[in-house]
């Protein structure tokens, strides 16, 4: 098939989905400009979602929640090559529960996967969860991913013997869990480094064409670099929606093939990741999640360079509140992949405001983003 077939094809389609007519627009084709962000730029832009957080500046690590109202449709897309991470195997397709109730992010590693037994105790606790059938005394089984980043080697106090302090801030992230929160040092990016610069939470929301909602929040762990070589441009430079993470423009951005930019320059296994959540409430279902997490891991490689690397964890949760019904058919599929690609570039947006809002440490090396 050659291009002119090609675009013949897409011309058809969107056609068809304009119902013939030469003039009418559907919802479903795009739409030159790009979207706008919606009314807090944040993931609880999305229906159906709060988010809580909760750090430890002694200790320099934090937890990040994001609580689901009722279940949510979700899957996940692991690329980085040293992951830390629970439940992901029970967001496959194939398995028994289609539906999750709280994803959680967190510092600390291995040690940080702690936080998710706090949710899952504290959703327990109010009768949210999984169960076969109720019986008297057996408590349901909340569903709870959760994935980590390594910030063990950042100065702060870790030496918590038995006592790691990560399921206490998972409940005290929990209880805060409310439609606004802080981006920067704070929550599970608060002890994170991004490339050479201070790394942190970020969040972004963009509301398409048809009124769909998508969303992202994402802790900046990375290997890779999130500007370019030379100056403070962020790769994520052509995605912004406004001055969101400083308005700089695209004109700064270039690069080597081998230059790096301001990356980590030792970098160690295990010892990096970004991870994050991407969330609609469009109605999906779980092979529709995946297919939408594989198309925002690309948010990853527009922000960050080098990304998915040997030394990174990097992960991709995705949720569907299930608010918003879609067409089926052609159609559909269609949907899914403007919304899969519009979670690329939203999660794009997320990685460079946390990297922009972060501020770093008493003299931490490489500062942070506004330092430069």
């Amino acid at each position: 098939m050659n291009r002119r077939t090609v675009l013949g094809s897409i011309g058809l389609l969107g056609s068809l989905a304009a119902g013939g007519g030469a003039s009418a627009r559907s919802p479903l084709q795009p739409v030159d400009g790009g979207g706008r962000t919606g009314p807090r730029n944040l993931i609880t832009d999305v229906p159906g979602l709060r988010v809580g957080q909760a750090q430890s500046p002694t200790v320099r690590t934090g937890v990040t929640v994001i609580l689901a109202d009722t279940p949510a449709t979700a899957a996940v897309d692991v690329r980085g090559g040293g992951p830390a991470s629970r439940e992901t195997d029970a967001l496959k397709p194939e398995n028994l529960v289609q539906q999750l109730d709280a994803v959680v992010l967190s510092g600390g590693s291995v040690y940080g996967l702690a936080a998710a037994d706090g949710v899952t105790a504290w959703l327990g606790a109010q009768g949210r969860g999984f169960g076969m059938g109720a019986a008297p005394g057996v408590p349901l089984s909340p569903i709870v991913p959760s994935a980590c980043l390594y910030d063990l080697a950042n100065g702060g106090d870790k030496a918590w013997g038995t006592e790691p302090p990560y399921r206490a801030l998972a409940v005290a992230a929990a209880e805060a869990a409310g439609s606004e929160f802080a981006l920067g040092t704070t929550g599970a990016g608060y002890g994170a480094t991004a490339g050479a610069l201070k790394g942190g939470t970020g969040s972004a929301s963009t509301l398409m064409t048809g009124g769909a909602t998508v969303g992202a929040i994402v802790a900046v762990n990375s290997v890779g670099s999130v500007v370019a070589p030379g100056g403070k441009t962020f790769w994520a430079a052509p995605y912004e929606i406004g001055d969101e993470f400083g308005g700089l423009g695209a004109s700064g951005l270039a690069a080597a093939a081998e230059d790096w930019g301001l990356a980590k320059v030792a970098a160690r296994p295990r010892e990096n990741t970004t991870i994050a959540c991407v969330a609609t409430d469009v109605t999906l279902t779980r092979v529709e999640c995946q297919r939408i997490a594989i198309m925002a891991q690309d948010g990853m490689g527009r922000a960050i360079r080098p990304s998915h690397s040997p030394f990174d964890g990097d992960i991709v949760f995705v949720l569907s509140t299930g608010q918003r019904d879609l067409p089926e058919g052609t159609m559909r599929q269609l949907e899914v992949a403007r919304i899969g690609a519009v979670a690329a570039d939203t999660l794009a947006r997320a990685i460079a405001r946390g990297v922009y809002h972060a501020t770093a440490w008493s003299g931490q090396a490489g500062g942070a983003w506004r330092d430069l």
